[in-house]
């Protein structure tokens, strides 16, 4: 049997889709270089924002003959004129598979749309065979790069949107509350059904001030004034890249973890000891777990998963291992986190599982015997789940989760 071949189950959302789902609501133009089933699949599965709000994601509707050939000069006379058009706060043009492998250069058909319009244009380094979690670090990684920079008085890229976002110098002491950003938070990991709000009172109730949302809720301008907080806070793994440049860069500190269940508390306290000692902190991996040969398995992203299964075992005394099917950084994971993808690896870790929590697609791989447990995961099955998604931040939420596991 081929290995990276989908059979029976889905697979996971594409970096470049990561791309749009981080940059959807910052005021950009992002524009997928493919020849046009990328955004279809993109609005259509990937993103409920689609119809609530408007967002520039454009398809260059790359042909065969220009592919061939490497006539680039249709999707610069469309990306031109649209910017013209539309009058975007920057630019985004990324590849699918097409334009990767017949080497396309991106970065200067980027130069020359800038050169061409004023308005700031960048590539990122995207190819639709990795996954959302990338796009969305890649995305969130450039963009804090241009918030340190203005943070630090230079003349940032995208000057003509900047709103001065210098660091107040202020500590915990001096001031009411902890400023703190939420890093890597899309739809793709938090569905739209409250949880991103649900965060922000979280965060209300620790007397926390919620700076900005990377990237929903907040504006371009509002992360722009992201180095004023004092603790970045990394909910998924796309968040990783710009909580080390704000940390290298802006000193900002950043803790890891999703505020589920017990670790609502733990990283509460993580947070207020970060503003204090201005240390990182991964709580994943620092929370003692139980790590034995573990039969109960839960899927999903680095972050969430490994939140969940903590908050789980603190509940129900049940060790879940945790599979993390998609890129991620090593430094993340717990000692006995799997990483598998792929269906040949897949089916003999669940033909050995009692329990399985996972994405309702996973079934069909699933043996008989063990217990199934759904939990959507709108970033692998798209809208058909949407609303099965739990929102597990809010306690009565998560209690009725658990309730479905004893």
């Amino acid at each position: 049997m081929l290995k990276q071949t989908a059979r029976i189950i889905s697979t996971y959302s594409a970096d470049t889709f990561g791309v749009c789902s981080a940059l959807f609501e910052l005021g950009g133009m992002v524009v997928i270089h493919d020849p046009s089933g990328c955004n279809s699949t993109y609005t259509t599965h990937d993103e409920p924002r689609w119809y609530d709000m408007d967002s520039m994601i454009y398809v260059s509707g790359l042909n065969e003959q220009d592919a061939i050939l490497g006539n680039d000069q249709h999707l610069l006379d469309e990306t031109i004129a649209t910017v013209h058009q539309q009058q975007p706060a920057f630019v985004c043009l990324i590849p699918s598979q097409i334009p990767f492998m017949i080497g396309t250069d991106m970065a200067a058909l980027a130069r020359l749309v800038e050169q061409a319009t004023g308005t700031p244009t960048f590539t990122l380094p995207t190819n639709n065979m990795h996954y959302y979690a990338q796009g969305i670090n890649y995305a969130l990684e450039y963009l804090s790069h241009h918030v340190a920079t203005a943070s630090q008085g230079r003349e940032p890229y995208w000057a003509k949107t900047t709103v001065p976002a210098q660091n107040s110098g202020a500590t915990p002491d001096t001031q009411k509350t902890i400023r703190i950003n939420l890093l890597g938070v899309t739809p793709l990991d938090f569905a739209t059904n409250g949880s991103v709000t649900s965060i922000h009172s979280w965060a209300t109730a620790n007397d926390f001030t919620v700076q900005s949302c990377w990237a929903m809720g907040s504006t371009l301008a509002d992360i722009e004034t992201s180095t004023t907080a004092d603790v970045n806070v990394v909910l998924s793994y796309g968040g990783l890249g710009a909580a080390r440049v704000l940390y290298e860069q802006c000193g900002i500190p950043y803790v890891i973890g999703v505020p589920i269940g017990v670790l609502q508390e733990k990283l509460a306290i993580a947070i207020k000891e970060a503003a204090k000692d201005k240390q990182n902190c991964n709580i994943i991996t620092d929370i003692e777990a139980s790590c034995h040969a573990a039969s109960d398995l839960l899927i999903g992203e680095n972050v969430y998963a490994q939140s969940l299964a903590l908050a789980l075992e603190a509940a129900t005394g049940t060790h879940y291992r945790v599979i993390v099917p998609m890129e991620t950084d090593a430094s993340l994971l717990r000692p006995d986190t799997l990483r598998a993808t792929d269906e040949c690896d897949l089916e003999p870790l669940f033909a050995q599982a009692r329990s399985i929590i996972a994405d309702p697609m996973y079934a069909p791989i699933a043996p008989a015997s063990p217990r199934f447990t759904p939990l959507p995961h709108e970033a692998f099955s798209g809208r058909l789940y949407a609303e099965q998604i739990p929102n597990l931040i809010v306690r009565e939420e998560f209690r009725k989760f658990v309730q479905k596991l004893q």
